[in-house]
């Protein structure tokens, strides 16, 4: 296989920061404590345009599951310069969370420095986390000690073993629904606050809280019809904004309320908690929030779950710098962020309507 030149996250960030000096904005930078594979300093960036005390704000929020997150600054950056030489009416603000999950973006991972899927991970831990007791069986199929070999050959046919019971559909409920018991498994919610999610809580505290009105976008990659950027507003449960944002998106937004039990046909998983959605409600009860997730079709759910298996792998027992671990990265990045020049102009397209309508009601709302 010959493998592409590998995203950058410095460059990626280095895009953004001089995409907000062009439109005057101000950005502060939440520094992470780890570094990236070649030793580079790591930020989540919030960036803002217009006053900070704005009471009504348009919030974008990119990177959240990492490698996703190269989508998600390019819809940023695509945004800053589609608002370049407008001025803001005095009370309207956008805020930009680049790149939340900074440790997965620069390793090319969906997940974070813990092993930790950040929408999982958005639980009140003091609470105790859920328990995903199915998932014990299926556990071994994602602890396997080679790639292609013998032992991921039996994996292979134990995950088709566990398909022709209960489905790919059913297993896939299961397994992504998120787990808090084994930390070298797949989609672990972690054991404790990561540091993305102490980090929204402080972006929520300086420079959210203030609002009255929020309408957020968190940017996604992976699941859907290929292609199709899905319009959806994810939560455990029905809230006061629901109405306004049908009213404003109409057939283009779907519903999703999450909890044991439900299933989807987004392909976005109904039985996983933790999402950072909900966080947003929680910790914004007093805003006017319409929290938005755009989700970018790609390949079909098997195949992702392949890519993601394997990277797994990699990072379980592999050598993430090798020749071979290069061309699992550059699968991992393809599959959230397919080199295909059709699908990045459908969904860079589609990426500035929701945006663009979204700004509109912003505007308009009183």
């Amino acid at each position: 296989m010959t493998t592409t030149v590998l995203p950058d996250f410095t460059a990626q960030r280095s895009r953004f920061l001089a995409a907000v000096a062009r439109n005057g904005g101000t950005v502060t930078r939440y520094d992470h404590p780890l570094t990236g594979p070649a030793g580079e300093a790591l930020s989540t960036d919030v960036a803002v345009l217009g006053r900070a005390d704005a009471p009504r704000v348009m919030l974008i929020i990119s990177g959240t599951h990492g490698v996703e997150g190269y989508y998600g600054s390019d819809s940023q950056i695509a945004w800053l310069d589609a608002l370049e030489g407008q001025a803001l009416p005095d009370d309207v603000a956008v805020v930009l969370v680049h790149l939340l999950n900074p440790w997965g973006s620069a390793h090319l991972r969906r997940v974070n420095e813990d092993n930790a899927d950040l929408n999982r991970n958005f639980i009140d831990f003091a609470a105790g986390a859920p328990e995903n007791a199915t998932y014990r069986e299926l556990h071994a199929i994602y602890t396997c000690r080679d790639v292609n070999g013998p032992e991921r050959a039996a994996a292979d046919a134990m995950l088709a073993e566990q398909c022709a019971v209960r489905g790919w559909s059913g297993v896939k409920q299961i397994v992504e629904a998120g787990q808090y018991q084994f930390a070298d498994g797949i989609f672990f919610g972690g054991s404790r606050a990561s540091w993305s999610h102490l980090t929204l809580k402080q972006i929520i505290a300086n420079h959210l809280q203030h609002a009255e009105r929020i309408i957020s976008f968190d940017l996604h990659t992976g699941a859907g019809a290929w292609g199709h950027p899905m319009l959806l507003a994810i939560a455990e449960r029905p809230y006061p904004a629901l109405d306004e944002a049908q009213q404003i998106f109409g057939e283009w937004l779907t519903v999703l309320i999450t909890g044991a039990g439900r299933d989807s046909e987004t392909g976005v998983t109904a039985t996983a908690t933790g999402y950072l959605s909900q966080f947003l409600l929680d910790n914004l009860p007093d805003t006017q929030l319409i929290q938005l997730v755009v989700e970018c079709g790609t390949y079909a759910g098997d195949e992702m779950h392949r890519r993601v298996r394997d990277d797994h792998w990699l990072h379980l027992y592999g050598e993430p710098a090798s020749e071979q671990g290069r061309q699992l990265k550059w699968q991992l990045f393809e599959g959230f962020n397919p080199q295909d020049a059709d699908w990045q102009a459908l969904v860079a397209f589609r990426t500035r309507q929701i945006f663009q309508r979204g700004w509109a009601a912003l505007l308009a709302a009183r």
